[in-house]
């Protein structure tokens, strides 16, 4: 049970990804409560629109809203402790003029270590910052032969694997990037996306993707058996639909 907090592109387009794999999902906070039961009935039977109180009651709860809601969302959710929280909540303020430039915040933590302090008995996890809402509603996540990649982090281990499920059941491949600590990267690595996205007209048909290739090594300690060790060689991939 997934409740969504924050309406917009992103928030409808993960609901309806959910709602379509079965999960059951209500949709919240829009100023606009038609929207809500019109969001609801597209995405299907295991959908409904709610509100923010109705949301927070569910076992797992995406926050998607803009980083000046935030805490009036928080506020009006009631108790999280021991909730799931997915945010992709960013700071971002694209320039589609292609200035899009530094730090999405003035903030010197990320939002999603933000959250958790509001939140101290919630497991916080973020994930899908480095997405375009776009693709997230196109039809499918596939370009070409590939599936691109979202970074998740967070410090619970269970939440994020079961954040990880949740990006599988999007279509997406799901890349554990660490702790919370890490958001401050992941943060920052969406701000640069959104440069590279605009600046090379392709947004918003873009996704990375992480590829891991391993390698085999071989090595010889004089008359000793092979001893074999594996690394594994990194690297981000673009790909784009046409």
């Amino acid at each position: 049970k997934i409740g969504i907090i924050g309406a917009g592109n992103m928030g409808a387009g993960l609901g309806k990804l959910w709602a379509k794999a079965g999960h059951e999902v209500v949709f919240s906070y829009s100023r606009d409560q038609n929207k809500l039961l019109e969001l609801a009935t597209v995405a299907g039977a295991t959908a409904k629109a709610g509100t923010i109180q109705e949301a927070a009651a569910q076992d797992i709860i995406l926050l998607a809203v803009w980083l000046p809601a935030l805490e009036e969302v928080i506020h009006a959710a009631g108790s999280l402790d021991g909730k799931i929280i997915i945010t992709c909540v960013s700071g971002i303020q694209p320039d589609f003029t292609g200035q899009t430039i530094g730090l999405a915040t003035d903030l010197k933590i990320s939002v999603a270590e933000v959250i958790q302090q509001l939140l101290p008995n919630a497991k916080v996890v973020e994930a899908f910052n480095t997405t375009f809402a776009e693709i997230i509603a196109s039809d499918s996540r596939q370009f070409g032969a590939d599936f691109p990649s979202v970074f998740y982090c967070g410090d619970d281990v269970e939440s994020k694997q079961i954040a990880a499920n949740l990006i599988e059941d999007c279509g997406y491949k799901p890349v554990n990037a660490g702790n919370l600590l890490v958001a401050r990267t992941l943060e920052t690595l969406a701000s640069a996306w959104v440069q590279f996205a605009v600046t090379s007209q392709l947004f918003p048909n873009l996704g990375l993707t992480v590829c891991c290739k391993t390698v085999i090594i071989f090595l010889v300690r004089s008359s000793e058996d092979y001893a074999r060790s594996t690394v594994l060689p990194m690297s981000l991939t673009l790909t784009s639909q046409s």
